[in-house]
């Protein structure tokens, strides 16, 4: 068995899919360009990442885009709910590595050392979780499957992360949390985590 493996969620970078809340603000296509700018930096970030790593696209499996088809191995996400993806991924990838965490493109303050980190707390813990400051998480980390954490959670909401905790509680597993990051949901966070402004705004 393989250690360790790390899925990335995206979307499939299409002009009026990305980003819609950032698009009500700067248009369907100055929010692609900010999308396409984050999967860029998580590409980065997980690049240097010594581990196998895979990207789950949401709509179709790109062999022509960003993720090397070397150093990422390629998937589609299943359909459902984000709870019945995260789910199905971790069930497939599980029986192969004794430890898999997820993440998805929407961090730009997560960086390699934390996702080392993340890795590292599953020596010690059942699960690792990445809370998001709203409300969800960036990460989650697990080495055995537990399909209860993705069933009656509110997805896209700020109770995500206290409903994970209350399951982990009442499965009685141990878990490690990593530093609260914020997530870039909104052009207002765009902004005062890069300070990239972006042209005309309202076009």
């Amino acid at each position: 068995m393989r250690k360790e493996a790390l899925i990335i969620f995206v979307k499939n970078p299409i002009l009026g899919r990305a980003k819609t809340r950032i698009a009500q603000h700067v248009g369907d296509q100055k929010a692609l360009i900010i999308y396409q700018k984050l999967l860029q930096k998580t590409m980065q970030i997980s690049s240097s990442w010594n581990g196998d790593k895979y990207i789950y696209y949401d709509q179709f499996i790109d062999r022509n885009d960003l993720w090397s088809n070397q150093d990422y191995s390629k998937k589609k996400q299943i359909d459902g709910d984000l709870g019945q993806k995260m789910n199905a991924a971790f069930h497939e990838l599980l029986p192969l590595y004794s430890k898999v965490a997820i993440i998805g493109s929407d961090c730009y303050q997560l960086t390699n050392e934390i996702i080392t980190q993340a890795f590292e707390l599953l020596d010690i813990s059942d699960l690792v979780l990445g809370p998001s400051l709203d409300g969800g998480y960036y990460l989650l980390g697990m080495k055995s499957s537990h399909e209860q954490l993705f069933v009656d959670i509110p997805w896209s909401s700020n109770q995500v992360t206290t409903k994970t905790l209350n399951k982990i509680n009442d499965l009685g597993l141990s878990h490690s949390l990593l530093t609260p990051l914020k997530d870039i949901d909104y052009y207002e966070d765009w902004i005062d985590q890069t300070q990239d402004f972006l042209d005309d705004q309202s076009g």
